[in-house]
């Protein structure tokens, strides 16, 4: 089941933000596209073939829409709440260039954060047009190169996938063995040497960098809701102190927690 509540509409685009409450490991039937996109997760994650391409989606990694193309969903892991932004052909090209585009987008701590505001733009006198256009812009720079190291056949490359996709879905779900490389690999009954190798061809990051990149997004996500308490944010979030979680969040997005309240409050960024 899905709800969809608008957000922003203008004649060459709109923003939706979708809330799914599906609860399935099958996969759904295909869906066409049929409109420029971008998908980007703001809770929960789940699984998607598009165009072929199957991929995870949560909140470090997006996907665009190209129309034309099938996509089919799974969600074993229960619902999510995504953002839909639907982009006219001729301001989708404008913006991203005459590049390819891969489906599979990266979505770095920069493009969470435009992505957060964007949604914000109802609250404050920002102009809707250029937030869309930072949106958008951001997640085409980080977009992912589809074949992520090529596999000698295609069982190899599934396997691969499948492999990187349980990864990720323990450190989202935050399961204990995730906490540590040796750890999650005995509970993914692999070699720790072979998981953090195939995590950092098919990710472009590290295991430790995905997990920070994770902890940084639910620190967004508190901060967004008005929390103010870096101390114990810090301590739920699984970081050895205010001081480690301040490091970790400028390393990962080039500002403090403290900027980041006053984007969240006044909408300066």
């Amino acid at each position: 089941m899905r709800r969809s509540t608008s957000v922003l509409t203008a004649p060459e685009y709109s923003v939706r933000v979708v809330a799914c409450s599906d609860d399935h490991r099958g996969w759904s039937a295909a869906e066409p596209v049929e409109t420029f996109g971008l998908v980007l997760a703001r809770r929960g994650h789940f699984r998607l073939v598009n165009g072929g391409v199957e991929q995870a989606v949560d909140v470090t990694q997006g996907y665009t829409q190209i129309p034309g193309l099938d996509q089919r969903f799974a969600h074993p892991s229960g619902g999510d709440v995504c953002t839909f932004v639907s982009v006219g052909a001729a301001l989708w090209h404008e913006i991203t260039g005459d590049r390819p585009t891969s489906t599979t987008v990266r979505i770095d701590g920069v493009t969470e954060l435009a992505h957060r505001l964007l949604l914000r733009t109802a609250h404050d006198a920002a102009d809707p047009a250029e937030r869309l256009v930072r949106t958008v812009a951001a997640a085409a720079r980080t977009s992912a190169s589809d074949d992520g190291g090529a596999a000698r056949t295609p069982a190899a490359r599934a396997s691969r996938t499948r492999l990187v996709v349980h990864a990720r879905e323990a450190v989202l779900d935050d399961s204990p063995a995730s906490h540590d490389l040796v750890s999650l690999a005995r509970a993914l009954k692999v070699s720790p040497a072979h998981l953090s190798r195939i995590f950092v061809t098919e990710t472009g990051v590290s295991l430790t960098r995905f997990r920070n990149r994770v902890r940084v997004s639910r620190v967004l996500a508190r901060l967004e809701a008005g929390d103010d308490d870096l101390a114990a944010i810090a301590g739920d979030l699984g970081f050895a102190d205010q001081a480690h979680l301040t490091r970790t969040v400028r390393v990962t997005l080039g500002t403090t927690p403290a900027r980041l309240r006053s984007a969240f409050t006044d909408g300066n960024a």
